[in-house]
């Protein structure tokens, strides 16, 4: 029999911080030798990196567990985070996987399956994440994008919002260390990487837990002094960050990129009361504000729970309302789900399902409109495109990219320009609206040498807000 390679398919669930914990673990595989392929091919190990954030996210969880014992009953099937943190036992005796590991265990990945191969059996390394102070290194070396790599620099949530699982899924709050950080930040940059993404679960309080005056400001800080890193982002953030030296701090670097999630979850003061929000939707407003008083036109986007226990028709209108006041760039919409062991699971007044569906209806619809809203304001403007990856619209072959707003945009390669458009390099352009089908959610661009409309206003100048 001809000797071949070991293979290992992986698939992520959930948040940004589980896909860059995903590629890590697929980092250690290869490592050891695997080669890694689809998860739809037949492999001997199958990894499921699974998510808990809603019921949706738990079903989902058990169905690629089982679509990988389906696809291969001999291989090994390894079950891994906030799912397994919550239903550890639950997944061991069903079955559906043999090894069940749970969050800051993932490095041990290889350690595991070497156990597992040698006879150990089937078994789980699930530990109380809530009596943990320790922040699990797992380093990439690279990433599945060629231009944008997510920097995982934090861990765990100290929030304990009244719908929210993932505190007792992910623990309390958990700081990477920033030489760490920046060690990962250098090779990702020679690695020819133009932009990273910090991301956390709860990326605000990062530094909280570290010894000496550290902060998320100063960690955005040294990145930026990485060379061949030429944007920034930042992952979801809590409003309460969101002061006057923060965003004066930010607007100081240019490489920070003026694009900003904001965790909203409800424009009604009553419902962010009974999530246990720590903030008012006048408090949030402020944010908004001191943002376009630095920024000229942000991108401000943000997530929105509809259907939150006892939330009437008058709060959900007044959520709308706030959205369009804001002028989000962009929402994600979600519909409450009931989590176990959560104090909004036992609240009375639960909405019934088809309530929650049609005001997510609603609410993307308004999304949908603030979408275009914002993105219209740049037909015509400047902007600079980091290329990504080739798209065929309409029979044409175009070089795709986002600005440093997150618009996306694309711009037509042609005989004179298809050497000069690649993936990973930044060009000036014009944008324009796209004409025709094909174009939806994006701008067409035309290159330019012209001057670069991003500017950040100088800090000497008195602020204005910006609509």
């Amino acid at each position: 029999m001809e000797n071949r390679k070991k293979r290992a398919a992986l698939h992520n669930l959930g948040c940004k911080v589980n896909a860059y914990e995903t590629e890590a673990m697929g980092q250690l595989l290869e490592t050891a030798g695997y080669e890694i392929v689809s998860f739809e091919e037949e492999a001997d190990v199958y990894l499921v990196n699974t998510c808990s954030v809603t019921n949706m996210a738990d079903r989902k969880s058990r169905q690629m567990l089982h679509r990988a014992r389906k696809k291969n009953p001999e291989a090994v099937i390894v079950a891994a985070g906030c799912y397994v943190q919550a239903s550890a036992e639950e997944i061991l005796e069903s079955g559906a996987a043999d090894l069940v590991i749970g969050n800051n265990q993932k490095g041990k990945l290889l350690e595991f399956l070497s156990g597992y191969e040698k006879g150990r059996g089937a078994f789980q390394s699930v530990i109380d994440i809530a009596h943990t102070g320790e922040y699990e290194e797992t380093p990439l070396e690279k990433t599945a994008g060629h231009t944008r790599a997510f920097i995982k620099i934090q861990d765990g949530c100290n929030q304990f919002c009244s719908y929210c699982i993932i505190p007792f899924t992910r623990g309390r709050i958990r700081s990477r260390k920033q030489e760490d950080v920046l060690a990962e930040a250098e090779r990702l940059s020679l690695a020819g990487y133009k932009e990273v993404v910090l991301t956390g679960i709860h990326l605000s309080s990062y530094g909280k837990d570290l010894e000496g005056p550290v902060s998320l400001l100063e960690m955005i800080r040294q990145v930026e002094k990485v060379k061949g890193i030429e944007r920034i982002r930042l992952g979801s953030l809590e409003p309460r960050i969101v002061t006057e030296e923060f965003v004066k701090g930010l607007a100081s670097m240019k490489k920070v990129c003026p694009h900003f999630h904001l965790s909203l979850q409800s424009g009604s003061n009553e419902t962010l009361k009974r999530m246990n929000r720590h903030y008012t939707t006048e408090e949030y407003a402020a944010c908004c504000d001191r943002l376009r008083s630095y920024y000229i036109h942000p991108a401000i986007t943000t997530d929105v729970i509809v259907g939150f226990p006892q939330e009437t028709e008058e709060e959900f209108t007044e959520t709308l309302d706030f959205l369009r006041r804001i002028g989000f760039y962009e929402m994600h919409v979600f519909k409450y789900s009931r989590r176990h062991g959560t104090k909004a699971a036992v609240m009375d007044g639960q909405i019934k399902e088809e309530e929650k569906t049609e005001r997510s209806r609603r609410a993307l619809l308004v999304e949908k409109e603030l979408s275009e809203e914002f993105r219209q304001f740049y037909e015509g403007r400047m902007g600079e495109l980091l290329l990504e990856e080739e798209q065929e619209i309409e029979g044409r072959l175009y070089m795709a990219g986002y600005t440093k707003e997150y618009v996306k945009a694309a711009v037509c390669i042609t005989e004179e320009t298809k050497k000069s458009l690649f993936p990973g390099r930044i060009v000036p352009v014009k944008l324009f609206k796209g004409k025709g089908n094909g174009w939806e959610g994006m701008l067409e661009a035309k290159l330019s040498d012209g001057i670069l409309g991003y500017k950040v206003k100088k800090l000497e100048e008195n602020p204005s807000t910006v609509r």
